[in-house]
């Protein structure tokens, strides 16, 4: 193989790659429909996503959750959250969140790869934002 078929071959592959793996850019986007309720770094109506992964769902000190997410049990991982983003009322039944979900499977892993990456934003490591 020349230099020139190695290039086009590694270029093939980078393409199906990029064109399979989740997008943080999408995920990012799909974000911004959860921004009517969320933030990254300070609790609005819904609680903050700093320190999602690993959460256990209700766990917010000072967020008055549902008692229904306070018993749910659930600790957010990428199975458990692309569960509930799905249907969140069916999954946590009482929850006071209210939004229907996202039913597309692509959006829900975009948007979980862009919570994954969320804590090593700026916004995620400034002083004084809670980690968990």
């Amino acid at each position: 193989m020349n230099t020139e078929q190695g290039l086009l071959l590694g270029g093939l592959l980078l393409a199906a790659t990029a064109h399979t793996a989740p997008d943080k850019l999408p995920g990012e986007q799909v974000y911004a429909r959860c921004a009517a309720c969320h933030a990254l770094a300070y609790d609005r109506v819904g609680p903050h996503h700093c320190g999602l992964l690993g959460r256990r769902a209700g766990s917010v000190p000072g967020f008055a959750y549902s008692q229904a997410m306070k018993n749910s049990g659930l600790i957010w991982d990428e199975k458990t959250l692309d569960r509930f983003l799905a249907q969140p009322m069916k999954v946590v039944p009482g929850t006071t969140m209210t939004y229907a979900g996202i039913p597309d499977s692509k959006e829900r892993s975009d948007l979980i790869v862009y919570l994954k990456h969320a804590n090593d934003s700026s916004e995620c490591r400034a002083p004084g934002v809670p980690s968990h």
